[in-house]
Order: C-alpha cells, then structure tokens, then sequence
C-alpha cells in the first residue's frame, strides 16, 4: 500500500495521534466524513465555550491515487454539516468555497484541488494563502503539488486502495487536528 505521506510529503512537525479506519465501501467514506463533521463542530463549540482560544480553522490534507475516495469524502463532509447544494469537484476550478451555517455561527470551508499545478509556485501566485488565514476548514486535495507553501497542517488524511473498500490513515499535526480526530 503507497504511503503518500512518505518521507517527501511528511509534514516537517511530530505527529500528536496516528489512526487508521478501514473503510470497506463509499457507504463508510461517507460515514467517516460524517463522524469528521461532528467532530468539527465539537472542536469549535469547545473552543467557544471555553473562551481560552478561538477556532482559527484547520487545514486538512488530504492523499490518495485517482479514484482513491478524496472528493467522496470531502463530499460527506460537507453533507453532514449542513450544505444541500452540489458539491464539485475543483479539479478545473482549484477551489470551491462553501459556507454552512452551523449553531455557533457560519462555518467557511474551500476545496482546493491542486493536481493540475506543475509548480510549487502556481499555489503562491493563485493567492490562496488568505483561505488559509481566514479561519476556515481548507480541505487540500494532491497538497504536494504546493511543496512546502501550505506549512504544517493540522490533519493529513491518506487514502489507499485496499481491496473493494480504503485504508484510511489519519495523523494529526496540530491539538485543534487531534482533538478532531480523537472525536472520529
């Protein structure tokens, strides 16, 4: 099984917390993306209600081959907290903005998609890094098509083959990105 996270597209901090999910069909991806939601939105209630420290958003990384469940699941997402519009897929487009509103307020998220860039520097010239300051949910599909200009991100989500279904393994970078995943 690939590991697209390898050496050359780990992000340079210490993973806080490792789990891997089987998912045995797009039934579970789209089951995942609903745990991941409600994991989502317990991480930003405790944040407001604790008052030390506002949500600044997160950045999700997310791995895998053509075809390996990435949109499905960025797509099941979106579903569970709250959007009812389509969801495309921003392969021509390189991101696509949605905003749900949620309890605590409305909750901005982009799908980026950055397959097409050949080029580190086409991500800084596109001038996404104020999605990514916005406090926002950026959900970075093919992430290393932008080298090291996304920085560290607060979860790495890795899609693999395996079988009929996906492995799924998800590692945190960051305590709002563990506490996400400990929630899933």
């Amino acid at each position: 099984m690939p590991d697209h996270t390898g050496p050359a597209n780990r992000p340079s901090a210490a993973v806080l917390l490792e789990r891997q999910f089987a998912l045995a069909d797009e039934a579970a991806t789209m089951a995942f993306g609903e745990r991941f939601a409600h994991a989502i939105d317990g991480v930003r209630s405790e944040a407001g209600a604790t008052g030390h420290h506002a949500f600044n958003g997160l950045q999700v990384q997310l791995h895998g081959d053509l075809g390996a469940g990435k949109t499905t699941l960025v797509r099941a997402t979106l579903r569970a907290l709250g959007h009812t519009g389509r969801v495309r897929s921003p392969t021509y487009t390189l991101v696509e903005p949605y905003a749900v509103e949620r309890p605590d307020g409305e909750l901005e998220l982009y799908h980026f998609d950055l397959y097409r860039f050949t080029d580190p520097a086409e991500w800084a010239d596109a001038g996404f890094r104020e999605y990514f300051d916005s406090g926002a949910i950026c959900l970075v599909e093919w992430p290393e098509r932008a080298g090291s200009l996304l920085g560290v991100p607060d979860l790495v989500f890795s899609l693999d083959v395996d079988g009929d279904g996906r492995m799924l393994i998800a590692r945190a970078y960051s305590e709002p990105g563990k506490a996400c995943l400990e929630r899933c």
